[in-house]
Order: structure tokens, then C-alpha cells, then sequence
């Protein structure tokens, strides 16, 4: 059986690009107990420059983010998907100039919460992604409400994610203070809309449901790749 080879605009973060390596090819293994994976290719971006981009010059951001795309589609890739969600704030212009298909991880994501009947749903992330509208764009059609902490909480998870998890330091006092955030909190479910997130949180830790969108976003990657669809 044919497969699509996957791409992955990586390196922002390069544990987030890990963990979506990983993910593909265990989900693979666990679903077919066998070792024929989906071939993959990954484009690691410099992430110093893109987290620049992406606050100082929307269409620099959109330029760089081609390059990588570009690169992939130059590599074989025949889909690719963004290893991170900040990103995806940009995925309409983005994917008009791409020349190769992409897969959201915000409509993945939505998706999932809608078939799980999620009517309100907190967003956790880094600043850029609180404080812009693309999850809560999406969302809103599958009839679904996003809000998000407020901004000295948003302070608290921005500093969290960008001075422990990008760089895989883990603190338990960081994770007892990011679950006070969700608690707070009367919604169906939580977005764990930065891909560094999962490293630090898991459903174990609390009874409100978790949407990892890393997970989300790599099954979604590895049914696109067996099925060899033509479009999304």
C-alpha cells in the first residue's frame, strides 16, 4: 500500500518536532505490527528568528514559513504539517501561496471537541496564540466557545513555556501552578494549544478532559498518509 510521505515544519520547538516524530511511528506500529512506516521528512527552522517574525513582521513570518514548506515539497514531501500552533494563526495566507497540501491542528483539534459534544473549552498556549483569534475562528464553526486566562495568567504560562519546556526543564511547581489556572476554570475541556504543553500536563493529572494537540494533530497526520487522500 502506498503512503503519503509526511513533512514536518519542525524546530519550533525541536522537542515538539520530537515528540510528532515519535508519535507517527509508534501510533503506526501500535495500529499495524509492522515496521513499513510512513516515510517522513523534517525541516527544522531556526526558532530564535521565527518567534521574531512572528511578533515584528507578519509577512516575513509568512515568507519564512513558505521556505520551510518549500523545502519539505522539495524533499518529497506530499502533505505537510506544522509542528506547533502559533503558527497556524497565519495558515489561510499560508496555505493559498503553499504549492503542497496542509493539515490544521486547530481544525483537527476542534473536531475532536465537537465529537466529544465540548461546548466551552480554555485555551493554554503561548501569548501569540491567547491573545489571537484562530482557535476561536475555527471553533466557532463546530458551535463551540474558546476563552482564554486572563493576562497576568497568560504572563505565567508564556514564561513557563518559553523558559522550561522549549528547553525541556520540567518543574513541578510550574505544573501544580498551570493546573490552579484550569481549575479555575468551568469549561468541558482544555486546549493544550502549544505542543510543549504535553510535556508537562497529562489527563492523569486532572479530571478535566485534555486536548493534546500534538497527538491530535500526528493521528490525523498517520491516517492522511495510510489513506493517501487527495485532498483534506
Amino acid at each position: 500500500m502506498k503512503r503519503k510521505r509526511i513533512g514536518i515544519l519542525g524546530g519550533i520547538s525541536y522537542k515538539s518536532a520530537i515528540r510528532y516524530y515519535e508519535l507517527i511511528l509508534r501510533k503506526y506500529y501500535e495500529r499495524t505490527k509492522d515496521y513499513y512506516y510512513p516515510e517522513i521528512v523534517i525541516f527544522s527552522l531556526n526558532f530564535q528568528k521565527f518567534t521574531d517574525l512572528e511578533i515584528k513582521n507578519r509577512e516575513k513570518y509568512i515568507n519564512y514559513i513558505i521556505e520551510g514548506i518549500t523545502a519539505l515539497e522539495n524533499a518529497g514531501a506530499e502533505f505537510v504539517i506544522m509542528a506547533a500552533n502559533s503558527p497556524h494563526a497565519v495558515f489561510g495566507e499560508v496555505e493559498k501561496r503553499s504549492t503542497v497540501p496542509l493539515l490544521s491542528i486547530v481544525a483537527v483539534t476542534a473536531e475532536e471537541a465537537y465529537q466529544h459534544t465540548m461546548k466551552t473549552l480554555l485555551l493554554l498556549g503561548i501569548k501569540f496564540t491567547m491573545q489571537s483569534s484562530f482557535y476561536q475562528n475555527v471553533c466557532r464553526k463546530y458551535g463551540i466557545n474558546v476563552v482564554v486566562p486572563t493576562l497576568p495568567e497568560q504572563d505565567e504560562i508564556n514564561r513557563i513555556i518559553f523558559d522550561e519546556l522549549v528547553i525541556g526543564v520540567i518543574k513541578e511547581e510550574s505544573k501544580e501552578r498551570l493546573l490552579q489556572i484550569i481549575n479555575t476554570y468551568e469549561v468541558d475541556g482544555v486546549i493544550l494549544g502549544c505542543t510543549e504543553l504535553p510535556l508537562i500536563l497529562n489527563q492523569t493529572d486532572t479530571e478535566k478532559p485534555l486536548l493534546d494537540t500534538v497527538e491530535l494533530h500526528a493521528k490525523a497526520a498517520l491516517n492522511h498518509s495510510l489513506l493517501n487522500k487527495q485532498s483534506f
